[in-house]
């Protein structure tokens, strides 16, 4: 379309322009159609027969934050304490 048409088209809304992109993908010379999975722990049985050295290992995060501990539980004496005050406090 000339210039013309196309801006009094857009102006009246009738007209949308798009960008269309596209991609060519090829097999690269890393291709496979296995899928392999790194290891994430280190055995004695790998360190034996020295397998550890061709296995593919996923590299450690050392940013990654820990469970936190389950830590923070009243002791059970002063459980007991506690519900004997309340009942107490109930009877006046």
């Amino acid at each position: 379309l000339p210039e013309r048409e196309r801006t009094e088209l857009r102006r009246r809304k009738l007209l949308l322009e798009t960008t269309l992109k596209s991609y060519w993908i090829r097999k690269g010379s890393a291709f496979s159609t296995a899928v392999a999975r790194p290891q994430t722990e280190l055995t004695p049985e790998m360190i034996a027969t020295g397998s550890w050295r061709r296995l593919p290992f996923k590299p450690y995060n050392f940013s990654s934050l820990g469970l936190p501990p389950a830590c923070g539980h009243l002791h059970p004496l002063l459980k007991v304490r506690s519900e004997l005050r309340q009942i107490f406090l109930e009877m006046g």
